[in-house]
């Protein structure tokens, strides 16, 4: 008798998105990573390319978020979660909310831009949060990268 796949914790798909925001920082972007979780597994990967690709909007949950619906064909993403090392801000938030993600987990809070510092409710109402997730890792690897940015002007 096959017995129910084991639910990979939190932490293990945190530490993919960590991956992503070290691709990131390699790239000298922000250091954001994320990654979209479904049946256990990851089915998209992103990190910031805002500097790359010249896009404001070209944030880790943006990028993420549109490889998932390529995956699926949709522009849902029901029964997925959405890992990112730090708290989206309005407009990730509202495109994580349109996507219909049914979870978000993320790291550090951004307490500049975060979404929760406006609402919560740009989020599907069934959409659960949580936050906190190895957010020191997630905090120190960009709190590193301005003030790395900082002290070459």
């Amino acid at each position: 008798m096959n017995e129910p796949a084991q639910l990979l914790p939190d932490e293990h798909f945190m530490r993919e998105a960590l991956k992503e925001a070290k691709y990131a920082l390699a790239k000298d972007e922000v250091p954001i990573g994320a990654v979209i979780v479904s049946n256990n597994k990851i089915i998209a990967r992103g990190h910031n390319q805002v500097e790359l690709l010249k896009d404001v909007t070209a944030h880790a949950e943006m990028i993420a978020i549109t490889a998932a619906a390529n995956h699926f064909g949709s522009k849902y993403l029901t029964d997925c979660t959405l890992y990112v090392t730090l708290e989206p801000c309005m407009m990730c938030a509202t495109a994580i909310g349109w996507a219909q993600i049914s979870r978000l987990v993320y790291g550090a809070n951004d307490e500049k831009k975060g979404f929760t510092l406006i609402s919560n409710k740009v989020l599907h109402p069934k959409c659960e949060i949580k936050s906190g997730v190895m957010a020191e890792e997630s905090s120190m690897m960009v709190k590193e990268f301005f003030k790395t940015k900082r002290n070459k002007t």
